[in-house]
């Protein structure tokens, strides 16, 4: 029995002494982590000015849409929303991505970071006009009457009593689509850019260990998911305060 526990303390060295040689070859040879750290940079970068992007467009294309539900207006920017919506949302994020950088921005000596942000800026605009539509179209008619009934125009009832209540409802919707966002950006990859995923890929290919390197993407992505979700919880617990 001494023997056996013996060389189970043995063997439990053994593995932790091959983690830990693991661990340093990846990481710390070489100062490899720093491919990580400038690819979260990267990362971070792309995904806020690609929220940027898409919070201004889907906000605008919603309004467009609802604008013309309500009151018939504005046939011609409600059709180009539509097909913007249908072929946005109808074609994957990669192929997108790749079309905006070999294609459209061809002859152009654009910036990789410029190319991505326009990409999932415009991918993310489709999903946020849809949730913010159908957070407006939720709203109860009468407060638009209320509204109007005060004196209001058209634009300012939406803005200072149709949309605030919109955005409370569709607040967890919107946060997941940033969430869906920020993994996305891990496709940058395919225009060469140095992101987080592609971090991760320049460590294995220069170690030949594929495990430590993706475990440390994926930790490094579900770590900012997490802070994320727990900001969105924070911020709906205060718009419910507020509330009462």
């Amino acid at each position: 029995m001494a023997d056996w526990i013996e060389q189970l303390k043995l063997n439990f060295i053994d593995w932790f002494e091959l983690i830990q040689a693991k661990f340093i070859n990846n990481f710390i040879t070489d100062n490899r982590w720093k491919y990580l750290w400038d690819g979260l940079g990267v990362t971070i970068k792309v995904t806020f000015f690609a929220v940027l992007i898409g919070i201004v467009l889907g906000f605008t294309i919603a309004l467009i849409r609802s604008t013309h539900d309500k009151t018939g207006k504005l046939k011609f920017l409600n059709w180009f929303s539509q097909v913007y919506l249908t072929v946005i949302r109808g074609t994957p994020v990669v192929v997108q991505l790749l079309i905006i950088y070999f294609v459209i921005f061809a002859s152009v000596n654009i910036n990789k970071v410029v190319a991505a942000i326009i990409a999932f800026g415009i991918n993310s605009g489709a999903y946020v006009a849809e949730i913010v539509r159908s957070g407006i179209m939720s709203v109860d008619e009468g407060q638009t009457e209320a509204g109007r009934s005060l004196g209001f125009t058209y634009a300012q009832t939406m803005w200072y009593i149709v949309i605030p209540q919109a955005f409370k409802n569709v607040l967890p919707a919107l946060a997941n689509e940033f969430i869906v966002l920020l993994k996305e950006t891990s496709v940058s990859g395919y225009i060469a850019l140095q992101d987080l995923t592609k971090g991760g890929d320049i460590i294995r290919g220069r170690t030949y260990d594929a495990l430590m390197p993706l475990l440390a993407v994926a930790l490094i992505y579900l770590i900012m998911v997490v802070f994320l979700t727990k900001g969105v919880t924070i911020m709906e617990r205060r718009l419910r305060n507020s509330e009462r």
